[in-house]
């Protein structure tokens, strides 16, 4: 699946911030492990469709995997959050990132499932994230969305430019009152005993 709408701002009224609407597909998957016989983890991001509904579904479902569709996530570009998107153009893999968390009770289906909370092309969200703690997991971005997102950040992005940092060695010495300190090499031999 592809053909993500991307929206742009509009003159008069809606939308007010650039956004393009995401569903999120999680995988459930058999892992060989005894204690923890399944591991959940991000499978993909898909352009959201009218027909998904507004509901998770599940999609697939055997022996070795399930696959659950979470539609109608709105990811916004903020204009004060333009660095973090220029930073995540500027990495090896440009990306979405999911935050996701699992059921604490059973909900959407017989058993607890992961269901993602929010998504994001923001660098600096995704750090925030996971210095939470949180579960946050990362998909590659298509080209068209990369394209619309670099088109914001050339709009909005500022770079800052780096001065040069004065080596400490220059800066002059003072004292614990902010006065200046005068250094001398000559030898004062000022005290009992020395004329």
């Amino acid at each position: 699946m592809s053909g993500f709408e991307l929206h742009l701002p509009a003159a008069h009224g809606e939308p007010r911030r650039p956004f393009v609407r995401v569903a999120v597909v999680m995988r459930r998957e058999r892992i060989d492990n005894r204690w923890q016989p399944w591991r959940w983890s991000l499978s993909e991001i898909v352009a959201h469709e009218d027909g998904f509904g507004s509901q998770p579904r599940l999609l697939i479902k055997d022996d070795t995997q399930e696959r659950w569709l979470h539609p109608g996530f709105k990811v916004e570009l903020f204009s004060d959050d333009a660095e973090g998107y220029h930073l995540n153009l500027t990495t090896q893999q440009p990306c979405f990132w999911v935050v996701w968390r699992m059921e604490e009770e059973a909900a959407i289906s017989d058993e607890c499932i992961a269901v993602p909370q929010t998504v994001t092309l923001s660098y600096h969200d995704a750090g925030r994230w996971l210095d939470a703690q949180e579960s946050v997991e990362q998909v590659p971005a298509p080209l068209e969305v990369l394209l619309w997102m670099q088109a914001f950040v050339d709009t909005h992005h500022v770079q800052e430019t780096k001065r040069r940092k004065r080596p400490e060695s220059f800066k002059s010495l003072q004292d614990r009152f902010g006065n200046p300190v005068r250094i001398s090499t000559d030898k004062s031999r000022k005290g009992p005993g020395h004329a």
